[in-house]
């Protein structure tokens, strides 16, 4: 799976420790999830998009090989 959360971070001018506090996970964490490295929960998820304020289906997505 893939996401835009390094790009929603910066169109919102957040951190990656900022939106770790926000969610609460580690900053490691956040770079997992953007480096495609971690799928998170649906929850998390949920969490994610109701900070950039969009569908999670705007912020993450399927690989065309997934």
């Amino acid at each position: 799976m893939k996401n835009s959360i390094k790009v929603e971070r910066a169109i919102h001018n957040i951190t990656q420790a900022n939106l770790a506090e926000i969610i609460g996970v580690s900053r490691q964490t956040v770079n997992a999830m953007e480096l495609n490295k971690y799928v998170p929960s649906t929850v998390l998820a949920l969490k994610i998009s109701k900070i950039f304020k969009k569908p999670v289906n705007e912020i993450f997505f399927l690989d065309s090989g997934d």
